[in-house]
C-alpha cells in the first residue's frame, strides 16, 4: 500500500481534479451530470482516493480484502453512496487517517444497507457518515473502509484455467471494467464522472508446484513476479472506475524502448514483442499531433484469447487481443487506437455513458492521424473506407430494429445497460463528425482546436454539451458560415449520417474491387492479382462477393487462397461470415473453430447473428455456443445469451 504522505497528497490531487461545479482555468464553468447508471451521488460525498489491500484466491475464484476510499463530505451531507454488484459486504468503518504501510489507523464502525439489487446495475451500498466535528462548515475529507469479497461469478474477472492459457501450466485472471463492470470486483462511485487516484497491495498464491505469478493493474508496474507475490502499485493521476484493472498470470515482458513495452505469457510474448515493434514510433507521432503523453509508460498487455475486446484503454497497461498478432503487424492500427485514448478517453473522458462519442469518436479519428503519419495516406484511406462500410451497416441494422435513435451521437441509455452504446456510431460517426469539422476549419487550425481541448481539460469528464459549447467559444463563434457548414444538430441529435458527411475512396481497395469483379465474369481465381494484398484489401475483396456467388466459386476461392486456414482474424472473419451468409457447409469445421479458439465479441456477434438468422443456421449456433459459452468472458457471453436467447 502506498504511504499515508503519498495517499493524503493524491487525495488532494484528486479533489482538485474532481471537484463539481469547478472551472479550468480558461473561465469555462461545469456543474457534474447526472449519470442514470450510477447509484452513486457524488455531489454529496466524492470518492478522491482508493487503497486496494487485496489476495487473490485462484481455489475460490474470489478476490477478498479491503477497500478504503478517501472521500470528500459536503457540508449538511449525511450518507455516501457507493455502488457494488454481487459483493460480499463485511465491516464498514471510518477513520481520519489513510492506510499507511504497516495497516490501518483506528476505525470506527458506521452503518450501512444494502439495497436493492437492479440487474445489470447492481446494489447501493449506503453508508451512514459520522457527524461533523469542529472543523468547521465547509467540506470535510475522511476515510471509509469497507471489507469485503467478490462472488466467483462476478461480470468483470475471467478466471482461466491453465488448459486456457497459452502456456498450459498456470492459472490466468483478468478484469474488464468498462463500462459498469468495475462495481463487481470493487465498491465504488461506478460513473465515468467521478475520476480518483489509487493504490493497491495485491497478494498472489501461486498454485502449488507452479511459478509465482504476476500482478498487474492500470498504474506503475514491476516486470518480474516476486517470489513472495506481493505487489504494490500507484496510480497518481485521476482516474474513472472504468479503467481499474487487474491481470494475474505467468507473465513475461518484453521493452520497446524507453518507456514502452509488452507483457504476455511466455509462449507469445516473442510474437507479440515483434509484432508491437512500431509502438515507440506510435507514441512519438501522437505527441507530435496533441502533446505530452501524461501517464509516465505506456505498456501492452496481450492476454488469453477469450478476453472479449479487440483491446481495453487501461491506463499505463492497453490489454489487447491475440487475435490482432497476425505477423505481418497489418492489424496494429488497434494499438494506434488504445493509444489514442490516453488523450481522448483516459485524459478527458466522457462524463456520462450517454456522451460515449466523445471518448470513441476522437479516438477513432486520432488513430487514423496516427497511421496516416506512420503508414502513409493509402493505408489511412483503407481504414476509412472499411470504417465507413461498418458505420453503414450499423445503420441499417439499428433503423431496421426499431433503434434509429440509437443512431444519433448523443445516446439516450437511461434504464438501459450502456454497452448497448457501443456501436459502430460511437466509433464511426463520431470520427466522421470531427473529419467534417476538420475540413471545414483547416487541418492545422483544427489541430491546434484539439490540442487546447485535450490540455484544457485533461483529467476531467465532459459531457457532449461542454465540448458543442467549447467548439462554439474557441472555432465558430466568429465564422456563422462554419457553424452552418457543420449540420451540428443533424451530427449529435439527429439520425443516420448527415449530407455532408465525408465520402470515403481507397485507390487499393479499388483494386480489391477489380479482382472481386473479374472473379465474377468469370476469371479463374488463381490468375487474380492478389499476391500484394494487404490486410484491408483482402478484408474489402471478402466483403465484396455477390450474394449469387456459387458454393463452387466459394470452394474455387478456399482452393485458391487457403482462406479457411488463414490465421490472420480480420481475413478469416471476413471469409467466414461470407461463407454464413451463403450457407456453405464445408467452412463449419473451421467456423467452430474460430467461435472456440477466441471470444473477441466483435468476431463473436455477427456471426452467431447471422446463424440466428436461419433454420438452417440455428442449430449450427446452438451447438457450438453450447461447446464454448463456457470460455467466454461474461462481456461476451451475455451479449450472444440475449442474441440467442439461451436458457440461464
Amino acid at each position: 500500500m502506498a504511504v499515508q504522505a503519498a495517499a493524503m497528497a493524491a487525495l488532494v490531487l484528486g479533489a482538485a481534479c474532481s471537484a463539481a461545479p469547478r472551472g479550468d482555468g480558461d473561465g469555462e464553468e461545469r456543474t457534474m451530470a447526472h449519470d442514470s447508471h450510477s447509484h452513486a451521488r457524488p455531489l454529496e460525498a466524492r470518492v478522491t482516493r482508493l487503497e486496494l489491500d487485496l489476495a487473490v484466491d485462484f481455489a475460490t475464484k474470489r478476490l477478498s480484502g479491503r477497500a478504503s476510499l478517501a472521500v470528500e463530505v459536503q457540508p449538511g451531507a449525511t450518507q455516501l453512496v457507493l455502488d457494488t454488484r454481487d459483493l460480499a459486504i463485511g465491516a464498514v468503518t471510518w477513520s481520519g487517517a489513510a492506510p499507511a504501510a504497516g495497516g490501518l489507523a483506528a476505525r470506527t464502525p458506521l452503518p450501512f444497507a444494502m439495497g436493492s439489487a437492479q440487474p445489470d446495475f447492481g446494489a447501493p451500498l449506503t453508508i451512514e457518515l459520522p457527524a461533523a466535528g469542529a472543523e468547521g462548515a465547509g467540506a470535510r475529507s475522511l476515510w471509509i473502509h469497507v471489507d469485503y469479497a467478490t462472488s466467483p461469478s462476478a461480470a468483470a474477472v475471467q478466471w482461466l484455467s491453465p488448459e486456457q492459457t497459452a502456456g498450459g501450466k498456470s492459472p490466468f485472471l483478468f478484469t474488464q471494467s468498462q463500462a459498469i463492470l468495475a462495481r463487481t470486483w470493487i465498491p465504488c462511485q461506478d460513473t465515468p464522472g467521478v475520476r480518483m487516484t489509487y493504490g493497491a497491495r495485491i497478494t498472489v498464491k501461486a498454485p502449488a508446484g507452479g511459478p509465482p505469478l504476476l500482478a498487474l493493474m492500470s498504474a506503475s508496474n514491476p516486470q518480474a513476479a516476486r517470489a513472495d507475490g506481493v505487489y504494490e502499485f500507484d496510480m497518481p493521476q485521476p482516474i474513472p472506475s472504468y479503467l481499474m484493472a487487474l491481470a494475474v498470470g505467468d507473465l513475461g515482458f518484453a521493452s520497446l524502448g524507453k518507456e514502452c513495452g509488452v507483457y504476455a505469457e511466455r509462449p507469445v510474448l516473442a510474437r507479440a514483442a515483434a509484432e508491437f515493434v512500431d509502438l515507440p514510433a506510435m507514441i512519438d507521432a501522437a505527441e507530435r499531433l496533441y502533446g505530452p503523453y501524461r501517464f509516465g509508460r505506456y505498456d501492452l498487455l496481450v492476454l488469453p484469447p477469450s478476453f472479449p475486446f479487440g483491446g481495453m484503454e487501461n491506463p499505463r497497461l492497453t490489454f489487447a487481443t491475440p487475435t490482432i498478432l497476425a505477423g505481418d503487424r497489418s492489424l496494429v492500427s488497434l494499438v494506434a487506437h488504445e493509444l489514442a485514448h490516453s488523450w481522448s478517453g483516459n485524459l478527458v473522458t466522457n462524463a456520462t455513458w450517454n456522451d460515449f462519442w466523445l471518448n470513441e469518436g476522437f479516438t477513432v479519428y486520432f488513430e487514423h492521424r496516427i497511421m496516416e503519419a506512420l503508414f502513409g495516406t493509402e493505408f489511412e484511406e483503407a481504414l476509412a473506407v472499411l470504417g465507413r462500410q461498418d458505420l453503414e451497416k450499423t445503420i441499417e441494422e439499428l433503423s431496421a430494429g426499431g433503434h434509429a435513435r440509437d443512431t444519433h451521437l448523443r445516446l439516450a441509455l437511461e434504464g438501459r445497460n450502456p454497452d448497448d452504446g457501443m456501436t459502430e456510431i460511437a466509433y464511426e460517426k463520431g470520427a466522421r463528425f470531427l473529419q467534417v469539422i476538420e475540413r471545414t476549419v483547416g487541418r492545422e487550425r483544427f489541430d491546434a482546436f484539439l490540442r487546447r481541448w485535450f490540455d484544457g481539460h485533461a483529467f476531467t469528464s465532459r459531457t457532449t454539451d461542454d465540448f458543442l459549447a467549447f467548439l462554439d467559444r474557441e472555432l465558430l463563434a466568429a465564422r456563422p458560415d462554419w457553424k452552418t457548414a457543420l449540420q451540428i444538430g443533424a451530427w449529435v441529435d439527429g439520425p443516420g449520417l448527415p449530407s455532408n458527411c465525408p465520402q470515403a475512396s481507397s485507390a487499393a481497395l479499388a483494386r480489391a474491387s477489380s479482382a472481386m469483379e473479374r472473379f465474377v465474369a468469370g476469371a479463374p481465381a488463381a490468375s487474380l492479382d492478389v499476391a500484394t494484398f494487404t490486410t484491408q484489401q483482402w478484408q474489402h475483396f471478402l466483403r465484396q462477393l455477390p450474394a449469387s456467388a456459387t458454393h463452387a466459386q466459394l470452394a474455387e476461392l478456399d482452393a485458391a487462397f487457403g482462406l479457411s486456414a488463414r490465421g490472420n482474424s480480420e481475413v478469416l472473419f471476413a471469409w467466414l461470415a461470407q461463407c454464413v451468409d451463403h450457407r456453405y457447409e464445408p467452412v463449419l469445421g473451421a467456423l467452430e473453430r474460430f467461435l472456440t479458439a477466441q471470444g473477441r465479441r466483435k468476431f463473436l456477434k455477427p456471426l452467431y447473428a447471422a446463424l440466428a438468422k436461419s433454420e438452417w443456421g440455428k442449430p449450427i449456433a446452438a451447438r457450438i455456443y453450447a461447446k464454448a459459452r463456457a470460455s467466454y468472458h461474461a462481456v461476451a457471453r451475455d451479449t450472444i445469451d440475449e442474441l440467442l436467447a439461451w436458457p440461464k
